[in-house]
């Protein structure tokens, strides 16, 4: 399973979204478009994408713009994964 597979399960399973997000592509904006991603909601999938991935993410790590869109989201943890 592609990591943009696995990213699409979290938020599925964090915000609640019932299996929305399976329809997400690249381009689906997240922040700001998703009424279910709050601040709050930001926490939960950091820490779900920790746990699925085993990466630690900082909190200077993270702008709005990792949320920006599914495909910020997913490159951002491809990039973690390969520790860059």
């Amino acid at each position: 399973m592609s990591s943009m597979e696995q990213i699409k399960g979290v938020l599925d399973t964090v915000l609640g979204l019932n299996g929305r997000s399976a329809a997400f592509e690249a381009s689906t904006p997240l922040l700001g478009h998703l009424p279910e991603l709050d601040s709050m909601a930001v926490v939960g999938i950091l820490t779900a994408l920790e746990e699925q991935f085993g990466i630690a993410v900082d909190d200077d790590e993270i702008s709005a713009e990792t949320f920006e869109t599914l495909g910020s989201l997913t490159t951002f943890v491809d990039q973690k994964l390969a520790g860059a």
